[in-house]
């Protein structure tokens, strides 16, 4: 069939490059998009500071099967992805780099998943395009350059769905068939949701019901053992664990068994407690913005889509499997936008096919271009603003600093980003809108990476915090936190007190009391929005502004005259965690 006008219009030597050349072009491209920025910051919250912390201390303890954090066991998540961070930090010694190495490495083998399996369900030319669709759309890159879990499981999962598209559409392939099953187990043991590539055998079972020719090698007795591969993997974490957790016996550590095998999975899906968004959250806030411009492609597509589904019902299998995760995810209350990650590359594999061959419908172009336009002139807009010391922009930057130097070097940033959308735009007019828009989406992320992170770092780390605690201490001292954020005992030099992640306010500030009057040089560090009745804030030492919130040193002379006793005593000390950035 003959190309579209999108493909077309690429360079014409990309298609009579060889596969594996192709194949290696594309990865190269996409490992300077993931990789660059990789040493040039540190962990920043949420997520990051608390894997890279349970790395580091799995390395540092020698105990690598239940991950701990501060010296606590840390039941929200099981340990492959920690293991990953971990593994390469004990190889490298370099935890600044060690945790961005996992998802980069994941997401490059999905990309190269998705032209392959792309290359034998249809051809190279929409293997290179669904590849080119995947990197287009926002969530990807934004991952891809993340240690949060999302991009590990979603590699995982996209394993499982090669495996069974290998083995029901190219295949029989039953390595690839139970491969995939045991890559469900190993998504499981990440993230609890590796299980969601079997949803796929909805579709085809429902496929091989209207026709009982379609699938007949495939679709056998023996498909029923996969799920076997799948608990194997599983149990090969879950049963040393349960073992080691009843040799233990501590309440803490049968808390840990419940909750990584109870709350974190089941009641977690049913009964979230955090993130709650209405049903219609992903349709309308989450798939429009982050996987920008795939959703409209698809309408821009659908008639030729739909025309597809006779002598292409890998189509059709991809789109439900694709609705039924999202109806998965929407059912339950809890919902974030990473969640849906793992289902972007089969929307690309879907629409590259038809990408390749035919024309989008006519208003797709001119709508692209409008976008493309209008992001221009805004990003150019709000770099003029923050120039100016526009009152909300220094109102809103005012939560992460106050220093106007740094509301001048972001804006300049982000006029430069407006330039980018606006030359890329009318310096190749004659190219189609989608070229335009992954040339800019290309230079923009390179752009972040670096300069960004560099105008970044120091608001989203409490590196300055912990300094000026340190000019102002002796160096034996030891420093505790009240209600414990895990990026600051990454970053402290002197030695670390918490008084337990599980506790609540009043239990913590009680061990904080009495553990700053059995020894000396005991100090507390708090934020100054905290209501304490152990403390006083008047007289306190301010050490600066960091994660949107005012730090406080206490001494002992903050310190009540009494305070009641903890109901538990709970201590946990770190010996100068932040020499690793040394």
């Amino acid at each position: 069939m003959p190309a579209s006008p999108f493909v077309r219009h690429l360079p014409a030597f990309l298609f009579n490059l060889s596969r594996n050349r192709l194949l290696l072009l594309l990865l190269g491209l996409a490992a300077v998009m993931i990789f660059t920025g990789i040493g040039f910051r540190s962990p920043w919250p949420a997520d990051e500071p608390r894997f890279a912390e349970v790395a580091r201390e799995m390395v540092a303890s020698g105990q690598w099967l239940i991950p701990m954090r501060g010296g606590e066991f840390y039941p929200d998540k099981p340990p492959v992805f920690m293991w990953s961070i971990a593994l390469f930090y004990w190889l490298s010694g370099n935890l600044k780099v060690a945790f961005l190495l996992p998802n980069a490495l994941c997401s490059l083998l999905t990309l190269g998943l998705v032209f392959d399996i792309g290359t034998r369900l249809w051809n190279q030319r929409a293997g290179a395009v669904a590849v080119m669709l995947v990197l287009l759309a926002p969530q990807f890159l934004l991952q891809a350059q993340k240690a949060q879990i999302d991009a590990m499981v979603a590699c995982w999962i996209m394993v499982a769905c090669y495996g069974l598209l290998r083995h029901f559409f190219t295949g029989p392939s039953w390595g690839w068939y139970f491969t995939a099953w045991a890559f469900m187990g190993l998504g499981i043991i990440t993230k609890g949701v590796g299980f969601l590539p079997a949803l796929m055998l909805i579709p085809i079972a429902a496929i091989k019901f209207r026709d009982r020719n379609l699938f007949a090698d495939t679709l056998t007795w023996r498909s029923a053992l996969g799920p076997l591969a799948m608990l194997a993997v599983v149990a090969a974490w879950l049963v040393p664990m349960v073992l080691y957790v009843n040799a233990l016996g501590t309440d803490e550590a049968l808390a840990y068994r419940n909750n990584i095998l109870f709350k974190q999975t089941g009641e977690r899906y049913a009964d979230s407690w955090g993130h709650l968004q209405p049903w219609y959250y992903y349709l309308t806030s989450v798939l429009p913005s982050l996987w920008f411009p795939l959703p409209l492609l698809l309408l821009a597509l659908w008639r030729p889509l739909t025309d597809s589904f006779r002598h292409r019902p890998v189509i059709p299998v991809l789109l439900v499997w694709i609705a039924l995760v999202i109806v998965f995810f929407s059912l339950s209350p809890g919902k974030r936008g990473v969640y849906l990650l793992p289902a972007l590359p089969m929307l690309a594999l879907s629409l590259a096919p038809l990408l390749s061959t035919e024309r989008p419908a006519g208003w797709f172009p001119p709508l692209l271009t409008g976008v493309h336009l209008i992001l221009a002139l805004a990003l150019i807009t709000v770099g003029v603003l923050a120039w100016n010391d526009h009152p909300r922009l220094v109102e809103k930057v005012s939560d992460y600093s106050r220093d106007p130097a740094r509301l001048h070097e972001a804006g300049t940033l982000v006029f430069t980003i407006g330039l980018v959308w606006l030359v890329s735009l009318f310096g190749f007019w004659r190219s189609r809108a989608l070229g335009r828009l992954f040339v800019a989406m290309m230079v923009t992320w390179l752009l972040l990476s670096t300069w960004g992170y560099r105008i970044l770092e120091p608001l989203r780390t409490p590196r300055n915090i912990l300094a000026a605690a340190e000019q102002q201490l002796p160096t034996d001292a030891q420093l505790g936190m009240i209600d414990f954020r895990e990026q600051f005992i990454l970053f402290s030099k002197l030695d670390f007190v918490h008084f337990s992640y599980f506790s609540g306010l009043r239990e913590e500030e009680r061990n904080a009391w009495k553990w700053m009057s059995e020894g000396d040089n005991r100090y507390i560090l708090t934020a100054d929005n905290l209501d304490l009745e152990c403390f006083t804030l008047e007289g306190s030492r301010e050490l600066g502004v960091a994660h949107r919130e005012r730090w406080l040193l206490l001494g002992p002379d903050q310190m009540a005259p009494d305070c009641g006793p903890p109901a538990k005593v709970r201590q946990f000390t770190t010996e100068r965690p932040g020499l690793w950035m040394d």
